[in-house]
């Protein structure tokens, strides 16, 4: 039976690696504007992902990733032969973003997607200390720490995994938030929360302990408060390969060595 290809518009990182494989598939196959392709294929690692899903959400097109980078979690192996075959049998996987509501020292509020994780950083050599609180009930009244963040379970094998946070199945329908290096509480360790939780940081002493919050790669500087929610109307589908669905690489990576 004979499977009907898609309209496709191509994007690709800088990379020498991706444009060559830009210039290969551009050979092979008929390609239309981003406006009206069905879907977007990116060429290129997980960072240029999130810019492709960041740069393109309001287009509202699935799309196929193909790994020409340092990571590609977030990618399907590259090939060039049988595209469209690989796509018109690929699996969706809808993603919600977090919006992060930034205000600043000087009373401005920046708002920001983030599609992996939102993270709080010191920006100076002395830890920050930051109030915590879920739904607006304080629950940790000063946490210190080099920073905090929360994630979505897509995110919680990146920057989480590395904080030693906890891996989350997809669908769960829950958010991760872990600690950079935390002082005190000392035992605290993090906690897994209802999607539907905002959460609110509160910098204390702002002036003398600055930090940075960061949705993916948006970061602002020296903020006071920083809150955090699962986004109500905004998503985005990513199409893998059924033999290596995101969901069966975030389940292995809980079995990695």
């Amino acid at each position: 039976m004979s499977v009907e290809a898609p309209s496709i518009a191509f994007v690709a990182a800088r990379t020498a690696e991706a444009q060559a494989a830009l210039a290969e598939l551009r050979g092979r196959y008929a390609e239309v504007p981003l406006e009206q392709a069905q879907v977007i294929v990116a060429l290129g690692g997980d960072g240029f992902m999130l810019r492709t899903l960041h740069r393109h959400l309001a287009l509202n097109k699935p799309v196929y990733g193909m790994k020409l980078g340092t990571v590609g979690f977030l990618m399907n192996q590259y090939r060039a032969e049988g595209l469209m075959e690989r796509i018109a049998r690929a699996q969706p996987t809808l993603l919600k973003p977090l919006v992060m509501e930034a205000v600043g020292e000087s009373g401005t509020t920046t708002s920001a997607l983030a599609f992996n994780e939102v993270s709080l950083l010191r920006q100076t050599k002395q830890a920050a200390h930051i109030r915590v609180s879920l739904n607006g009930v304080v629950k940790i009244d000063e946490l210190m720490c080099d920073g905090v963040l929360v994630c979505t379970s897509a995110g919680s094998t990146a920057y989480n995994l590395s904080a030693h946070g906890p891996i989350l199945p997809l669908g769960a329908d829950v958010l991760a938030m872990t600690p950079i290096s935390p002082f005190r509480p000392r035992r605290w360790r993090g906690a897994i929360l209802r999607a539907g939780t905002e959460v609110k940081f509160e910098i204390l002493d702002p002036y003398k302990r600055p930090v940075s919050a960061t949705a993916d790669s948006n970061e602002v500087r020296d903020v006071v408060e920083v809150t955090v929610r699962e986004s109500r109307d905004k998503t985005v589908t990513l199409l893998f390969d059924p033999e290596h669905n995101l969901e069966d690489r975030i389940l292995n990576e809980q079995f990695a060595s």
